[in-house]
This record gives C-alpha cells, sequence and structure tokens, in this order.
C-alpha cells in the first residue's frame, strides 16, 4: 500500500488549548474532539500516518489530550512550527508574534515527510467523502507533463455556513474541473432561500449556494515542499518596515503556481456537510450534528472502543 500522510495545521492552538479552547471542545459522545473525526475518516479512506503540526510549548499537552491516543492507532510524527524556524540568513524581526501562516506550518513538516499528503486545519470537520477522493487522487499515477499535480477539496458553499454570523469562503473560480482561481469573499451570511454577501455599505449580493468553495483542504506531494521552501526565502526577501503581521499563505503560493503554469489544481467535488466552531453558539449545533451521525450509524458511539 502506497504510503500517504495526513498532515494536521494545530500550531495555531493556545498554550491552555485543554482547559476549554472552543475549537477543541468535546463534540462527541465520548469526549471526542473534531479531530479525533477527521483522523477515523482519514485512516479509514486509506492515510497511513499522522502528522501534526504544532509548537513546541503545548508538545506536552497535547500529546496528553489527543496525541497519545492516536500513536495507538496509527503512525504519527510531530512538526514543530515556530517563528524562528527561518532559511539560513534570515532572522525573526523583534516585534514579530504572529506566526508566519499555513505555509510556513506545512513547511515545519518537511523532515518528516516523504510521502504524498492531504493538509486540514484541527478545528473543521470535512466528513468522509473528502478524505476518499483526496487520497485516491494521491495514490494514483499522474501526466508527466511538467507541471505539479495537485488536488484541493471543494465544499458547496451552502454546506459551509454557520447559522450563528457570518463566515469568510474562499470562492473557486474553476475551469474542465481545474480551480483557475479563488475569490476571497467576506461577510457571507445564510439566508433563508439561500446566502448572500453583505458589504459595509450595506448592498446585499445574492451567492449561489452550490458555488464550490476551498476549506483548506489540500491534497499535495513532496515535490510541492521544495516549492514551499524555496518560496518562503523569496517571501522573506519581499517583506517591507510595515509588512510584520503579512503571513506565507498555502492559498497565495497555489495561486501563483496556477498563474506561472506551474501546477494544475483538481477540484474534487464533495457533497457532505463541514463542520466548524467559527462562534461560540457553534458548539451545540456541531455536538448535535455528531450525535445525529452517530444514530445513523455514520460512527461508532465511542470511535477508540
Amino acid at each position: 500500500m502506497k504510503k500517504t500522510a495526513l498532515v494536521i495545521m494545530a500550531a495555531g492552538i493556545g498554550s491552555r488549548f485543554g482547559k476549554g479552547i472552543k475549537q477543541l471542545a468535546p463534540v462527541g459522545p465520548n469526549g471526542e474532539i473534531i479531530m479525533d473525526y477527521s483522523i477515523h475518516d482519514a485512516l479509514e479512506a486509506g492515510f497511513n500516518k499522522v502528522v501534526f503540526i504544532i509548537r513546541k510549548d503545548i508538545e506536552e499537552e497535547f500529546r496528553r489530550v489527543i496525541g497519545n491516543r492516536i500513536e495507538k492507532i496509527t503512525e504519527v510524527e510531530y512538526a514543530f512550527q515556530e517563528l524562528s524556524d527561518l532559511p539560513e540568513g534570515f532572522a525573526k524581526p523583534e516585534e514579530r508574534t504572529k506566526p508566519w501562516g499555513t505555509g510556513h506550518a506545512v513547511l515545519a513538516a518537511r523532515k518528516v515527510l516523504s510521502e504524498p499528503f492531504v493538509v486540514i486545519n484541527a478545528d473543521d470537520y470535512y466528513g468522509k467523502e473528502a478524505y476518499v477522493k483526496v487520497h485516491d487522487y494521491l495514490v494514483q499515477d499522474q501526466p508527466g507533463d511538467g507541471r505539479m499535480h495537485i488536488c484541493m477539496a471543494g465544499f458547496r458553499l451552502g454546506n459551509t455556513l454557520s447559522d450563528n454570523g457570518s463566515v469568510t469562503r474562499g470562492i473557486c473560480d474553476i475551469e474542465d474541473g481545474s480551480l483557475v482561481g479563488v475569490n476571497e469573499t467576506h461577510n457571507i451570511f445564510k439566508t433563508a432561500d439561500g446566502a448572500e454577501e453583505r458589504g459595509d455599505d450595506g448592498r446585499t449580493t445574492a451567492l449561489d449556494v452550490k458555488s464550490l468553495v476551498s476549506m483548506n483542504m489540500w491534497g499535495l506531494t513532496p515535490e510541492f515542499m521544495e516549492t514551499l521552501e524555496k518560496g518562503f526565502a523569496e517571501f522573506l526577501q519581499g517583506l517591507g518596515e510595515g509588512d510584520i503581521k503579512k503571513e506565507y499563505l498555502l492559498p497565495d503560493i497555489i495561486d501563483r503556481l496556477i498563474k506561472e503554469d506551474k501546477a494544475r489544481v483538481d477540484v474534487l467535488e464533495t457533497k457532505d456537510t463541514w463542520f466548524g466552531v467559527t462562534y461560540q453558539e457553534d458548539k451545540a449545533s456541531v455536538t448535535e450534528a455528531f450525535a445525529g451521525l452517530v444514530r445513523a450509524g455514520v460512527y461508532p458511539e465511542n470511535l477508540y472502543k
């Protein structure tokens, strides 16, 4: 069986995440957190390694809350995203406190990744279908046309909205099944008959709930790591004095590869519903959603029994 990895970006979790951080609150009937379901679905789809990207200062607590449990069922590696992890010749600006972004997070795993991998957020639930489609894509042979062939799980906008407030989504521009660009759209609200974008001037724009959006779930290759490493040095070289919070982000990196015709990004549509705790009020509905999935037999009542 071909080796494939699930890479979970969890470095943004607070140092006291085991004490009530909303994204990692229990949502399952036996105290499972969203990450537990993500890992369960990925392993079921055929992924056979998990890489946790965290910060060194939360390692002990992270292992206690979830890591030690997962190590009993699959191969686990840890990578540490730190502000000081920079290419040779660069130093962390004294005033920099904000993490370097999702591109830097994935780059932190370069020493423990040599296989194709899927990247996800720690606090998002993506459903089963996306893992199956991304895994099957990563293990198949790709055309030798000189371009990098990677993929993205595309979720229907209507399946990614919150009942408790606005969300920001990257609405995809797709041609022949391939990603052409992502339109970052803010202040998207769920409405009685669909969804709308609300501008600061009070104007509203109706949105197609069947539009595909990016939820930061990417199927990538070891070759992509080389691009990340080279690109990060270029990103740092291009920073100006006022860029103290600028981030090196996966969507920006991939968009650049597309525009330079260095990569084809296949969009794999999933009809599953995304869950996430964007607002504190979302926790109750997410907990009920998982209870419903357990009642329907999608998941066992106890994932680790």
